[in-house]
């Protein structure tokens, strides 16, 4: 077992500092929601001097879909190569050189303007698309690899905690007043600079993850200075044996490939389980709930719906932060199993207040309150729990692989939302919630019988699980069996 964790000054700002990345992540998600019109605004206009003719309603419908959805394209492809860069760069200098897309991207969408071209904008969204996909492997890898056993979970929240303030600051700088206007958009998608350029020169401050440095360079002295930096502490020896053990067991197995995580029986369990984990953070319906939010706080009387939406993104944040504290107490399964059926039964509310909101006037007030619910029960747990449980349910062999696996399935389940899902509601209107409940309980079925505890493990204790159930045979596989198992006499487990 790891010794205790604790909080030092080296930790803390090497975590802070990878998490940076996903701020950006998050800023870049929500950045584009707002000067939605103004920016279509941009694109008549540059069409206008183009062609001497008003852009058709469905070009501009179209040109505005590919800025939008071009962003989880590239995330896509930046999450499936997470593993190319991390064994040949190591973690922290993979995250050094994402940046170099950062300022890419910065160049394509802040002189997109200046230079009248919507061509400009598009591939600067797929540019920082990539960067994001790309951090949102690296980051929750780093953050597990240097966190304590103990603190694993608490720090590995703190990923989604940057994603969602990223998306609130996205919010709130796109207000009309302050950045989402004609003259302010190209510095408000240009903002990303400066968390790239402040990344840039935290990062070489920043320790190498001690695990790739013993495991992958087997580089042992510089791995244990690391560690007694990053712990505080005069004694790692139980660190160090651990990772050893780690690295015995790695050297027995081949190389993992992307492939082999699905041919292999020790491994097909827990990428099921990562998979799985990552499709029900995204066929939650949380992006349908922000979709709706706008038009639901109108009806209900607000003035300005828009500050409505940034008390969403408050409400977002404040729940990441109740889950930091509570997830090292109660454990990743019970917060997910709790935020899936808190967010199951608040979509039922939600679907019976929308129904009924012509007929009964209270029943706006209701809605406002079940999209709060939801929001909050995601943040819970679908929504920090997906991101650093796939690193704890992986040894450092397939780890690299596995995270690009579960990003690529992450990123695709949200282009895939993001293109049905407005067919979906013209088809089903206020019902489409519905069918968002029916994948919340089929989720947490699958949760309840596949998802085992990680919490107060470490890697390889967790991997020898999987490895275990493997013998078995995966039909006989139970999670609450497992982790009974592996949990032996320690009560507070």
């Amino acid at each position: 077992m790891e010794s205790m964790g604790q909080l030092t000054p080296q930790l803390i700002m090497a975590v802070g500092t990878a998490v940076i990345g996903s701020f950006q992540f998050g800023y870049n998600t929500g950045v584009i929601n707002a000067p939605q019109n103004i920016i279509e605004n941009f694109y008549n206009e540059t069409w206008t001097s183009r062609f001497s003719e008003s852009i058709p309603q469905s070009t501009l419908t179209a040109l505005w879909s590919l800025s939008v959805a071009i962003f989880s394209v590239g995330g896509m492809c930046g999450s499936f190569s997470v593993g190319l860069f991390v064994n040949r760069f190591g973690r922290r200098n993979s995250m050094l050189m994402a940046n170099v897309l950062a300022f890419i991207a910065v160049v394509f969408m802040g002189f997109s303007k200046l230079a009248a071209s919507f061509e400009m904008l598009i591939i600067g969204r797929f540019i920082i698309g990539i960067y994001s996909g790309l951090s949102t492997g690296f980051v929750p890898l780093y953050v597990e690899e240097i966190s304590p056993t103990s603190l694993r979970g608490a720090l590995g929240t703190l990923h989604q905690l940057g994603v969602v303030i990223g998306i609130l600051i996205a919010q709130i700088f796109g207000i009309e007043s302050i950045m989402g206007n004609a003259s302010l958009w190209p510095p408000l998608l240009g903002f990303t600079l400066l968390p790239a350029v402040l990344q840039c020169a935290l990062l070489p401050l920043c320790p190498e993850s001690p695990r790739y440095l013993l495991i992958n360079c087997n580089e042992e002295s510089k791995a244990r200075s690391i560690l007694l930096k990053l712990r505080g502490t005069d004694d790692v020896s139980e660190d160090i044996q651990e990772m050893k053990e780690e690295s015995q067991q790695m050297m027995r197995e081949k190389k993992v490939t992307i492939p082999e995580l699905f041919r292999s029986p020790m491994y097909r369990q827990p990428i099921f389980v990562a998979i799985m984990l990552h499709l029900s953070q995204q066929l939650s319906g949380i992006n349908a709930v922000f979709y709706y939010s706008t038009g639901i706080f109108e009806r209900a009387g607000v003035s300005q719906p828009v500050y409505a939406t940034i008390g969403a993104g408050v409400v977002n944040t404040a729940f990441t932060v109740v889950s930091l504290f509570v997830v090292e107490r109660m454990g990743r399964r019970p917060l997910h199993l709790i935020g899936l059926m808190g967010m199951a039964v608040s979509a039922v509310f939600l679907t019976v207040a929308m129904a009924l909101l012509d007929q009964i006037r209270w029943m706006s007030y209701m809605s406002i309150v079940a999209i709060f619910s939801f929001v909050a029960f995601f943040e819970i747990g679908p929504g920090p729990i997906p991101w650093f449980i796939v690193a704890e349910l992986f040894s450092q062999g397939p780890r690299p692989a596995a995270i690009a696996v579960a990003g690529f399935s992450n990123w695709s389940a949200n282009f895939l939302v993001g293109m049905c899902f407005p067919y979906i509601e013209q088809l089903c209107g206020p019902y489409v919630f519905i069918i968002f409940t029916v994948l919340l309980l089929g989720f947490f079925i699958l949760t309840y019988f596949k998802v085992p505890e990680t919490r107060g493990r470490t890697f390889d204790e967790i991997a020898a699980g999987f490895r275990q159930s493997a013998g078995q045979g995966a039909d006989k596989y139970s999670a609450p069996e497992e982790f009974n198992t592996l949990r032996g006499d320690d009560p507070d487990l």
